[in-house]
């Protein structure tokens, strides 16, 4: 999410566990709806990275439909928050790592850009997934997610909340819209349009699927089938 930067930096872990304790149905259903739309394209067979897991939260729901699971966060306390949160999936491993300095030994099956982090990276949004197609194996999957606009108004009420719970500034209502929510602290979440992941998707090179979800989230699903054009 485009606040994941904020909140690492703002936030310990376990106020960051209350950002998604939410007493609204529809931001829950949001939730549930992004991690079913993945589970449901998962053997169980894949070898699944997260980028920017935070405390594990989508790794714990998606840690029994895959085979191995990782996930990584910069900060060092969602990590450690996250690794008791995940004690009970084996197969998953939470990490301390730059989600921009990614490296491991072997490819990854599936990648993770989830719950709207590709805004949350700070860089040009196509050098990016580059970046994260570079993690995939021939054959591999990327997911990246961000907020549908028509949940444009569950996620305001959403954010409001967190301010509620003093877990973020005041929301300066005038001048956030157009998909973006803007903090009288400076703070700013943005998102990606279908449009805009469109255009990532094709300028990426490789074959691509774009997906409304449940009308709270919209997904670009990459595939990595040989050598990008």
């Amino acid at each position: 999410m485009a606040e994941n930067n904020y909140y690492a930096e703002s936030l310990n872990a376990q106020k960051l566990y209350q950002v998604y304790q939410t007493k609204y149905p529809s931001v829950q259903q949001y939730f549930d709806a992004e991690i079913t739309f993945v589970r449901n394209q998962l053997k169980g067979t894949e070898r699944v990275l997260e980028l920017g897991a935070g405390y594990g939260r989508i790794m714990e729901e998606l840690a029994p439909s895959c085979m191995e699971i990782v996930g990584i966060d910069i900060a060092e306390g969602n990590v450690e928050f996250g690794q008791t949160y995940l004690c009970d999936a084996p197969n998953a491993t939470l990490l301390v790592m730059d989600a921009h300095n990614v490296q491991f030994d072997k490819p990854f099956d599936v990648v993770l850009c989830m719950q709207n982090a590709l805004s949350a990276m700070k860089t040009e949004p196509l050098v990016y997934v580059k970046q994260i197609m570079e993690l995939l194996s021939p054959g591999g999957r990327a997911f990246i997610s961000s907020y549908s606009a028509k949940f444009w108004a569950h996620r305001l009420a959403w954010f409001h909340e967190q301010t509620e719970k003093g877990l973020l500034g005041e929301i300066d209502t005038e001048q956030s819209k157009d998909g973006v929510i803007v903090g009288k602290d400076g703070f700013r979440a943005t998102t990606h349009s279908l449009e805009d992941l469109e255009q990532i998707g094709k300028a990426s090179g490789y074959p691509f699927e774009i997906t409304e979800v449940d009308e709270s989230s919209v997904f670009l699903v990459i595939q990595k089938c040989g050598e990008a054009k």
